[in-house]
């Protein structure tokens, strides 16, 4: 039972931050730039961290969504608009 509510709440927690990505990159780029690729690779590696989740039994949840969270935030930076962004800091 605890193998499977720490990877329903890792499951969760991974749409939720999916969910959000989409949604802010939606709202900065509108639907003319929005990253799809961006987020196909958040979904992908969202599945591999629950599946490495669900196979290993060491692994703390804490743990995997930090992992995740880190990784939204890598995905985050790739974007055409925080690259824009960064443009018009560094001219």
């Amino acid at each position: 039972m605890k193998k499977t509510l720490g990877t329903i709440i890792t499951a969760a927690a991974i749409v939720l931050v999916t969910a959000t990505f989409g949604f802010a990159e939606y709202a900065a780029a509108g639907a003319a730039g929005f990253p799809f690729f961006q987020l196909g690779c958040l979904i992908v590696g969202g599945l591999i961290l629950v599946s490495l989740k669900r196979k290993y039994d060491k692994m703390y949840t804490a743990e995997v969504v930090g992992a995740f969270a880190l990784y939204a935030v890598l995905m985050a930076l790739f974007t055409n608009p925080v690259i824009d962004v960064m443009k018009s800091i560094m001219s």
